[in-house]
């Protein structure tokens, strides 16, 4: 399998999420190694750039795509967008080895179960409290 290197990364993000966009907004504001694209999962455009996708699923657990193919999800997904960005480049290097692996796992372990509680409440607001706030 040949390594293809990324030169720019698509982003699917749940818009209903208040976390996920959150997310994404701190995503825009920081400086990038490697252009992001944020597009909401499900979206027209997320099914007209990648009609091969499981759509359904990318609501579900973050999605990225590398413009060469490469697609990204779970754990390789959270990573990936650290690592494309200047600040946090070395952690997401640090991230991806079986001593980071735990502490991605657990943030998308908080990020699910915050989501669970904004969900389980019949569309009731929970306020975003500072364990939500942007990784790092």
């Amino acid at each position: 399998m040949s390594r293809l290197p990324v030169s720019r990364l698509t982003i699917l993000y749940d818009a209903q999420c208040s976390l996920c966009v959150h997310l994404r907004d701190w995503l825009l504001r920081q400086r990038k190694l490697v252009p992001l694209d944020l597009v909401p999962a499900g979206s027209v455009e997320a099914r007209r750039r990648f009609p091969v996708l499981d759509h359904d699923r990318t609501l579900r657990e973050i999605t990225v795509i590398g413009d060469k193919g490469q697609v990204y999800g779970g754990i390789a997904a959270w990573v990936v967008c650290l690592w494309a960005l200047a600040e946090y480049r070395p952690k997401a290097h640090w991230l991806a080895t079986p001593a980071g692996a735990p502490f991605v796992r657990m943030t998308m372990l908080a990020a699910a179960k915050y989501r669970d509680v904004r969900t389980a409440g019949a569309g009731v607001p929970v306020p975003c409290d500072d364990w939500c706030a942007a990784p790092g």
